[in-house]
């Protein structure tokens, strides 16, 4: 074990590890999610540009065969066969580029056909374009959004000829020959806005008419655009070539091509100025600049502090993060500058994408679309490990966690174990009622649901099947009126027709709630909005209604029984054994009472965060069991780590900010509580589902849900209705 006493001997300026932790977010923002998009929007403005005039030429293939042989012939060709190759080259071509599908090749050729228009037929600029964009897709290929990316991997292993070359071809150009695409795109912006500035400042008196006549910047004085505009294209192009600032320098150039095509001359040229300008302010210059050189002889004078540390560097101080939930997923990833390593602990080999579970308990989202892999997610992380294993235990005296007989050192422990239901002493309860915290109980309820439709349609007994048909909630907080609301439309909607016997339509849905109204975190006047959207939507909502009973005949409320078959649990949670595995002080629920800080009372290096932790960082008040709560302690528990293993200042004590909850009632109804703007209906149904969508995790989780949710919502039909077990409601 090390000791995080341990600093480095050479250290930075105070601020320059925070500015560079900063500038390196912001860069991976831009190369990882900036620059994606941009890359997608060129290719399909190049390639739409090449297939569009490619079919104009097929559509009249006597006219291109006229062109090939009069306007641009081709002296080594004959014009027929000119004619057919250009078509070929741009319709295929145009459409590969477009799909990012075989991008390498389709850039290749159709550069050469961008080069030889230019120099057989008319010189213009804008064949210029084209052909440098296409040689950057021929050396760089296409970004993560492109067949290309999607299937590269199998393609590679494909047992044809020349496949694993042409593989082995990709890569070397990508880590040789796209730097050099880089500088040579630099220089070329470079020399043509130097050129533009050099003629400003030779003429600076005429230069300062035409931006007092012909080109007026608003709310900008002609002499001061002038001056502006000379300087910046004087100096920015210096920074270019040299690649220093290389980001920033972009900026000025990517502004004043803006201005003058909103305000002075509407051309085509300046669209392309634009994608060149973004590539570089996005992609970044490359290793053949001084912003590169720089950063690696920065990390290499002050490796501890701006350094990327490795898990394997056993001097670095050891942080054990038990449990991939959004606090423990944001704590690791808050700690990846930090010169230590990270051991990331769970049961499970997926992180979960919780306020959905319920959509994979009501079949409309596989558990795959909201769970990603707690590697893939740290991939790109090199400090962190990732163990899969049951934590048993933590010795506080000896500063390790217990995994089974293994013991795991650590020098700053982090617990970020989550919540399992509760049934307030009636334990018994849990094999009638299950609830859902995580994707078996998800599969297990999704099984209950759908097999309590079938076992209806099986029956010839009215009574029985009424029992069949008839679903309980317990709890009317988020999960018990999503839950209600996606059952009923599942009855309503996705089984219309599908039954003989039975009539999902005519289900009974009961939501059993022990306060006076629902939702008890949101407004009284939202908790009033959404218990009527569930009864316009056929749910019954008990209020005031105290379930005393659950057993296989169904539910009892008060003295009343209600026999049903399906009974779900959504009425309480309580916190993982963490806070006995330490001896601490716990809260009713279990959760361990911390400090400001977030800091076990009694240690120095042990903090609790989300739903582990019982903590009165919101002004004074109990911070809520939410996802964002649970990442926002994450984030805190990193930076106050980070400090104590770098010296720095520590943050101030840890104030829960809250955004607002969320809703969702049924189809294009929710509610929205976001302090003083409050939203119910399909504007807030509209925006439950975009911030669900922004914040998974991976790309791939967001099409997938998106696509689910759009073929949902306009076929009333749910496509993930698998019984994957067999559900044995009476005796489970």
């Amino acid at each position: 074990m090390t000791s995080t006493a341990t600093l480095p001997d050479r250290r930075p300026p105070r601020w320059l590890p925070s500015a560079w932790r900063g500038w390196r977010d912001v860069t991976a923002i831009l190369a990882g999610g900036a620059w994606p998009a941009l890359d997608l929007v060129i290719r399909i403005w190049i390639g739409q540009t090449f297939l569009l005039s490619g079919l104009v030429k097929l559509a009249s293939v006597d006219n291109a065969v006229l062109l090939a042989t009069s306007e641009y012939p081709v002296s080594w060709l004959d014009p027929v066969a000119a004619a057919a190759l250009g078509m070929a080259i741009e319709v295929l071509g145009g459409l590969m580029l477009l799909l990012g599908l075989g991008t390498r090749a389709a850039a290749i050729a159709l550069a050469v056909l961008s080069l030889v228009i230019q120099t057989v037929y008319l010189e213009l600029p804008e064949h210029l374009f084209w052909a440098i964009l296409c040689g950057w897709y021929a050396v760089a290929g296409p970004g993560p959004l492109s067949f290309d990316r999607l299937f590269g991997a199998g393609f590679a292993s494909l047992p044809l000829p020349l496949v694993a070359r042409l593989g082995e071809l990709a890569g070397f150009s990508r880590r040789r020959l796209v730097p050099f695409a880089l500088l040579g795109i630099r220089i070329w912006i470079a020399m043509i806005f130097f050129a533009a500035g050099a003629t400003k400042f030779e003429s600076f008196e005429n230069t300062t008419l035409l931006f007092e006549y012909e080109y007026m910047v608003p709310l900008l004085p002609p002499a001061f655009a002038a001056a502006a505009a000379t300087v910046f294209e004087l100096s920015m192009p210096v920074l270019l070539v040299l690649g220093l600032f290389t980001r920033l320098a972009t900026l000025p150039l990517i502004v004043m091509t803006l201005v003058i095509q909103f305000t002075y001359m509407h051309h085509i040229d300046h669209l392309y100025w634009l994608m060149l300008l973004g590539l570089v302010a996005l992609r970044g210059p490359g290793r053949l600049s001084l912003d590169h050189l720089l950063g690696h002889l920065l990390e290499q004078r002050y490796p501890d502090a701006l350094g990327q540390s490795r898990w394997d560097d056993t001097s670095r101080p050891h942080v054990v993060i038990v449990g991939a939930g959004f606090g423990g997923v944001a704590a690791a990833q808050g700690l990846r500058h930090t010169p230590c390593r990270i051991t990331l602990i769970d049961r499970r080999n997926y992180h979960l994408f919780q306020p959905l579970l319920y959509q994979v308990a009501t079949a409309a989202l596989s558990p795959a679309d909201i769970a990603s892999p707690i590697r893939e997610i740290f991939r790109s992380q090199p400090n962190v490990r990732v163990l899969m294993g049951r934590v048993t235990g933590v010795d506080r005296e000896g500063q390790a966690v217990l995994l089974g007989e293994r013991r795991i050192p650590f020098d700053h422990l982090v617990l970020g174990t989550g919540a399992r239901h509760a049934y307030f002493g009636r334990d018994d309860w849990e094999v009638f009622a299950p609830g859902l915290k995580k994707i078996p109980d998800a599969t297990e309820l999704r099984g209950r649901i759908l097999n309590a439709f079938e076992q209806a349609e099986a029956t010839d007994d009215a009574a029985e099947r009424a029992c069949w048909m008839t679903f309980v909630i317990v709890g009317g907080g988020p999960t018990g009126v999503e839950l209600a609301g996606a059952i009923a439309e599942l009855a309503r909607h996705g089984l219309a027709g599908e039954f003989r016997n039975a009539r999902p339509e005519l289900a009974r849905i009961i939501l059993v709630q022990s306060g006076d109204r629902l939702l008890p975190p949101f407004p009284p006047e939202l908790s009033e909005r959404t218990r009527l959207a569930l009864q316009a939507a056929g749910v019954e909502v008990h209020l005031n209604a105290r379930v005393t009973g659950i057993d296989a005949a169904g539910v009892t409320v008060g003295d009343e029984p209600i026999p049903a078959r399906t009974v779900l649990w959504a009425a309480g949670v309580m916190a993982s054994p963490a806070g006995k595995w330490l001896g601490c002080d716990r809260d009713r629920a279990g959760r361990i009472v911390v400090d400001d800080r977030l800091t076990v009372p009694g240690t120095a290096n042990i903090h609790a965060i989300g739903d582990t932790a019982a903590s009165n960082g919101w002004d004074g008040q109990p911070v809520p069991g939410l996802a964002p709560a649970a990442k926002q302690g994450g984030a805190y528990v990193a930076r106050l780590i980070h400090a104590r293993i770098t010296g720095g200042v520590e943050p101030a004590p840890f104030r829960y900010r809250h955004a607002g909850n969320l809703a969702t009632i049924g189809r294009a109804a929710a509610v929205a509580d976001l302090g003083r703007i409050r939203l119910s209906g399909p504007l807030a149904w509209w925006f439950w589902g975009a911030v669900h969508v922004m914040f998974l995790t991976s790309v791939r989780d967001r099409v997938s849900v998106a696509i689910e949710w759009a073929w949902a919502y306009l076929t009333f039909r749910r496509s993930n209705r698998l019984i994957t077990e067999p559900a044995d409601t009476a005796a489970d």
